[in-house]
This record gives C-alpha cells, structure tokens and sequence, in this order.
C-alpha cells in the first residue's frame, strides 16, 4: 500500500474552509471588515483610518495583508492614500472625486463645476419602476429632485433625482440650494449617506416641449439620456437619476482600464 503525500500547507493569506462555496480569500474578509468599519460610521469621510500596522494586530494578521485589503478600497475611491500622511476615508468633498459620477465635458477646454438651479423637491408616493429600482416596498415614498445645471448661463444638464425618502429626512430646495458643494456632499454630511458605486444606462432622444424649454433648446434637439442607479454601502440602491444632456458642446468622456 503506498504511503500517502502530506497535503500541502494552506496559503498564508487565506483561511481554510470546510467547504468550497464559502472559502474567500483572507485579504478580501478584512476588506469585508473595513468596510463595515466605514459603513457604521467608525471613521468618518475625511478622516484617517488606522495604520496598516495598527490594522494588523487589529485584526491578527499580517501587514501586507491589511495592505492588499487597503489597495482594493482605494481602487474602489473608498479611501484615499496621501504620501506620508496616511489613509483617509474618501470624500465627495474633494476635487478629485467630487464630480467623478458626472462625465460631461466641455469641447473647448477641461471639465468645471455648472451652476444649479433646482425646480423642484417634494416628497411623495415612489413610482411603481422608482421602487422597483431603490428595492423600496410599494406605497413607500421618494423625494424627488429636478434641478437644471448651466454653463456659462447656458443650462446643459436636465436632471431629474429620486431618493428613497427614509434617510433624506428634512431634505429641501432651500437646503440644497444652500449647500455650496456638490450634492453628494450634502448626501454625505448631512443625511450620512455616501455614493459609492453607480452603474448607467445611456440613450439618444429628442426633446420633448417641457424639456426644449428648460433647457432652451428646439423641441425634437437630439439629446444623451442618462439613467443612473448609484448605490452606498452593502450595494443598497439610494438614488435614481434620469439625466438629459445637451451635448452641442459637450461630450460623455469615459476611461475604459
């Protein structure tokens, strides 16, 4: 009878499992706890999260482990690093990442912030598709939002927002009109909500009578529908956003990596 081989050593980075459907590698099950760690709000946006070091005793394993962990959340623009500062818990707030969801760029020259107006912003019985997309019960209720964003006094952007209303409690026009940074920023803030993914639907249309006039343009202008769902942490949807874009003098820019 031949002897049998001893089994090969587990890799230092993964747990062994009992059972195949639940192995997941061990860099990724601490990459699981930091964001939970964001998600309860241990470490809030713009603030640094503890070394990796500290980290690694933390969680009773090695630092590059923890590092590779780290590398994921920062490609995801969850945390951002600073040369020999730290980590810090990312933040619509900056410029790198403010208008990272907003891909309209300008012919003549680098993308800038638009001036808003908003039209809109009431509370209301969620649609039945808007439910169906923010996983919201029916009879459940939605704000809506509708704002126009304008470049030099030209508006470009029609865009029309729905949220599920339960964390955007007190959300008006005046408190958006009076926020001075981007909305998700106010997302962030103030209702404690960050957008951290976003997945998009993108179409040619005409514009319709209501449309041309807001965005003052003739009716049947060739315009980009941009449908939008963005969701926060545990990829729970929390809003729906159905843009029409002008792109006379703009165009939709994406990196394809």
């Amino acid at each position: 009878m031949s002897a049998q081989l001893p089994a090969d050593p587990p890799d230092a980075d993964v747990l062994p499992v009992a059972e195949g459907p639940a192995f997941s590698p061990l860099y990724q099950q601490i990459k699981a706890l930091l964001v939970r760690s964001l998600q309860d709000g241990e470490w809030k946006p713009a603030e640094a999260i503890p070394s990796e070091t500290d980290l690694a005793q933390r969680y009773k394993v090695s630092q590059g482990t923890v590092r590779k962990a780290i590398d994921e959340l920062a490609a995801e623009n969850l945390v951002v690093r600073r040369q020999g500062k730290g980590t810090f818990v990312a933040t619509h707030a900056e410029e790198n990442i403010q208008y990272r969801f907003l891909r309209l760029t300008p012919d003549d020259g680098p993308s800038t912030g638009m001036a808003r107006r908003f039209l809109d912003c009431r509370r209301m019985r969620a649609p039945a598709e808007v439910a169906k997309a923010l996983a919201l019960k029916p009879g459940d209720s939605a704000v809506l939002v509708r704002r126009t964003l304008s470049r030099d006094d030209h508006p470009v952007v029609l865009d029309e927002i729905w949220l599920p209303a339960g964390p955007f409690k007190g959300l008006s026009a005046e408190r958006l009109s009076q926020y001075a940074g981007p909305m998700y920023g106010l997302f962030e803030t103030e209702f404690g909500v960050r957008m951290i993914r976003a997945e998009e639907k993108i179409r040619a249309v005409a514009a319709d009578a209501a449309t041309a006039e807001l965005l003052e343009v003739p009716v049947g202008t060739p315009l980009l529908s941009v449908e939008r769902l963005a969701h926060t942490y545990g990829d729970r949807p929390v809003e729906l956003r159905r843009g029409l874009y002008n792109t006379a003098a703009h165009f939709y820019r994406n990196e394809l990596n």
